[in-house]
C-alpha cells in the first residue's frame, strides 16, 4: 500500500532533470498524479538544469535529478550538479534517480533527501514525497518578510506584502506594482521571490505575481495571461511563459473549487 501523507501538507514544487523523454514524462506524471507535488519545470540537460536553479531561475522545494544526463557533459553530469549545489544557500532538496546504486553512499553524505532506483514505481514515489514533506516540516523556515520598501521621487515608500500585486523586471530596472502605483525596487526577482514566500509565483522570467491578487486567467492571441489588480483600467495583464503555463495553472488552481478538472 502506498505511503500516505497528511492532508494538510502543501503540494511540493519540483524540478525534474532527466535526459530520457519517456522517463522524464513518466516521473512528471507520477508526481502530478500523487496530488502532493507540482512540477514547475522538467528539463533534459545539465545547462538547462543549471539555468533553472541559478539565481533568477525558478524556486522549487525539490529537484529530482538523473545521475547520467547523456555524454555531452560527462557520465555523471547529474551527480556533479548535486555536488556543486547541495548544501548551498537556497538550494532545494535533491532526490537522485538512477539505475545504479553505486553513488548511494556519496549521495547521503551530500545530504541528498532520497535515492530512487530505476525502474521507479508509484509507491516508491509516494514514499519519497512523504519523506520530503517530513523533512521540510522539520526544517528551519526560510525568512519571510512582511513589508516591501520601494523608491519614489520623494523618498521611500512602504507596503504591506498583501498590498503588492506583482513585481516586474524591465531591462535593468525593477518595479513593484500596487494599488498606489508603480515604484522602483532595488532587489532582483530571485531575491524577492525567496524573501516573500510561496504566495508569490514566477509566471514569467520578468514577472512575479501575488497569487491572491490574480483575478482571471485568459487567452490572448494564443498566449496565456493572468489578470492582476483592480478592475479596468487599473488592472495589469501579465504574460505567462509557455514553458511555465502548466505549472502556473496547477499552482493557481490548487485548493480552488468550482471547476471540474481531469
Amino acid at each position: 500500500m502506498a505511503a500516505q501523507i497528511e492532508p494538510k501538507s502543501r503540494r511540493l514544487r519540483a524540478l525534474v532533470v532527466e535526459d530520457e523523454w519517456a522517463a522524464r514524462n513518466y516521473l512528471v506524471e507520477m508526481l502530478h498524479a500523487s496530488g502532493q507535488a507540482v512540477v514547475a519545470a522538467a528539463v533534459a540537460t545539465l545547462p538547462e538544469a543549471q539555468q533553472a536553479l541559478a539565481p533568477g531561475g525558478i524556486v522549487v522545494d525539490v529537484a529530482f535529478v538523473d545521475i547520467h544526463l547523456g555524454s555531452a557533459h560527462g557520465d555523471e553530469a547529474g551527480m556533479n550538479l548535486v555536488r556543486t549545489l547541495a548544501g548551498t544557500p537556497q538550494a532545494p532538496l535533491f532526490v537522485l534517480a538512477t539505475a545504479l546504486s553505486q553513488h548511494a553512499v556519496e549521495a547521503y553524505a551530500l545530504g541528498v533527501a532520497d535515492y530512487l532506483l530505476k525502474p521507479i514505481h508509484e509507491d516508491r514515489v509516494a514514499e519519497c514525497l512523504m519523506r520530503l514533506q517530513q523533512r521540510l516540516a522539520h526544517a528551519a523556515p526560510r525568512s519571510v518578510l512582511d513589508r516591501v520598501v520601494a523608491r519614489s521621487k520623494k523618498g521611500l515608500v512602504l507596503f504591506a506584502r498583501d498590498e503588492v500585486w506583482a513585481f516586474e523586471a524591465a531591462e535593468r530596472l525593477m518595479f513593484v506594482h500596487t494599488a498606489r502605483g508603480r515604484f522602483d525596487v532595488d532587489l532582483s526577482l530571485a531575491a524577492i521571490e525567496v524573501s516573500l514566500g510561496s504566495e508569490f509565483l514566477r509566471v514569467h522570467r520578468q514577472w512575479l505575481v501575488h497569487t491572491a491578487h490574480v483575478r482571471a486567467i485568459e487567452n490572448q492571441d494564443g498566449d496565456t495571461v493572468v489578470v492582476v489588480g483592480d478592475e479596468p483600467p487599473r488592472e495589469i495583464r501579465i504574460p505567462v511563459a509557455r514553458d511555465r503555463k502548466g505549472a502556473v495553472l496547477d499552482l493557481l488552481l490548487d485548493g480552488a473549487t468550482g471547476l471540474r478538472r481531469p
